[in-house]
């Protein structure tokens, strides 16, 4: 029996599982840790100068590089990864995988307390691993449940719940961590490091609801277990001579590189350069990034209406170049006004872009492929290799600068180029596969 698409069940429990793993990035990887971080290290080595397996470095670039490397990892092992669950219909099982991955390494950075540098940056890096590992296969699951006309609308759905779920996650260890007199804590450090055990554990909870509803090997493909790394790895061989020969698939992919390198950057390391560069307490950064998020939830589907009323290339070259002025604005401004102000806006295209970006590849996919995952693993290679760029590129010039502003007003270069090809990518779908 085929399965059929746009079953209600089926979706809202794709879309909880942005509900699951976004509460890793707006504690872990955006508000939180990156705070928690810089003021346990700098009070452990007294400044911002850390060793690091007996390196020093600044603290500050150290993270940047640790999240590039993360990053680098899963380009190189999603390719083969996605090829084989497309051969063997395993997708959820890798999903599942790095799921845990990432949910156990939260937890383990409760542990970290600044002293123990090396823990707290793997676990860190492994975290961003899971996270990053578990989006190839989740985002593969959009085509085979749905159908186009609805990916735009179920895609904006999915990182609202992200955003929403996120938030409700943020604010309660909000209260623990600026109030943990109401909890009889008297640690100055349990309540952060609370927050991130919770993560973890709201991540393996809310995960197991979508691991229930998400279908397992759909097109029922026989698994041959003593060839099934040569199998995957024709399988990834034969969707790249695909996407070879797609001229939209190549342009746009082109196109989500360059300006992906700039979003990516930004959500990742803007608590801290609000931190450093303007010099923000815990409290306000946290206020920021909570702007952010819930003025995302109305982004999203704000872009979505957009892109059905003008098309989904139309919306994301609108989205580029308010990033553009965010970050020429992030380059001057000096208030803390003024960088709220700036949250909002980019807040409005956070939540657009990413979710367009992803409805939008969806659409360029052949609809009666059955290697959904090794289609995504492009995408996906896509974007973690432009995170690594660009992660990389903040720390390199703030470390050849000495001012993350000069990092800011770089990124300006990548969005730029996103733009200029966006221009040249026309949105001609090629809905089925070549003979």
């Amino acid at each position: 029996m085929s399965f059929k698409k746009n079953q209600k069940k089926v979706i809202n429990g794709w879309c909880l599982y942005d509900w699951a793993n976004s509460v890793y990035t707006l504690t872990i990887s955006s508000t939180i840790f990156p705070v928690y971080y810089n003021q346990m290290t700098r009070s452990a080595f007294n400044g911002d100068l850390v060793t690091f397996f007996g390196f020093q470095i600044e603290n500050t670039v150290l993270y940047s590089y640790s999240l590039s490397f993360s990053f680098l990892v899963i380009v190189l092992i999603a390719p083969i990864l996605s090829g084989i669950a497309d051969y063997g219909g395993m997708k959820k099982t890798m999903m599942k995988i790095f799921t845990f991955i990432g949910a156990f390494s939260c937890i383990a950075l409760f542990f970290f307390d600044g002293k123990n540098i090396e823990w707290g940056i793997i676990f860190c890096m492994l975290a961003s691993l899971g996270w990053a590992g578990s989006l190839v296969f989740y985002n593969a699951f959009l085509p085979e449940i749905a159908t186009e006309d609805k990916f735009d609308t179920i895609s904006a759905k999915g990182f609202a719940m992200g955003y929403i779920g996120s938030v409700l996650q943020l604010v309660a260890s909000l209260v623990i961590l600026m109030k943990p007199e109401w909890f009889g804590i008297e640690s100055d450090t349990f309540p952060a490091k609370f927050s991130f055990l919770t993560v973890g554990i709201w991540w393996i909870v809310f995960s197991q609801i979508s691991f229930y509803f998400l279908p397992n090997n759909i097109h029922e493909r026989k698994i041959n277990k003593e060839h099934i790394f040569n199998k995957g790895f024709n399988e990834l061989k034969k969707v790249y001579y695909q996407v070879q020969k797609n001229d939209s698939i190549k342009r746009y992919l082109i196109a989500f590189f360059f300006y992906n390198s700039g979003v990516q950057t930004v959500m990742l390391l803007a608590a801290t350069f609000g931190e450093k560069a303007l010099s923000l307490k815990a409290d306000n950064l946290i206020l920021t990034i909570l702007i952010i998020q819930l003025v995302a939830i109305p982004g999203a589907y704000l872009f979505a209406k957009l892109s059905e009323w003008k098309g989904n290339r139309f919306s994301l070259i609108v989205m580029v170049v308010i990033w553009i002025f965010a970050c020429l604005d992030a380059y001057i401004l000096q208030t803390h006004n003024e960088f709220y102000i700036l949250a909002f806006f980019v807040g409005l295209v956070m939540g657009g872009i990413q979710s367009l970006s992803r409805s939008t590849y969806s659409k360029l996919i052949p609809e009666d492929t059955i290697d959904t995952a090794s289609y995504f693993s492009f995408y996906d290679v896509t974007e973690k290799t432009s995170i690594v760029i660009g992660t990389f590129s903040y720390g390199a010039i703030e470390q050849l600068t000495g001012n993350m502003r000069n990092s800011a007003l770089f990124l300006v270069l990548f969005f730029t180029i996103g733009l200029y090809f966006l221009y040249t990518f026309k949105m001609k779908q090629q809905r089925s596969l070549a003979v």
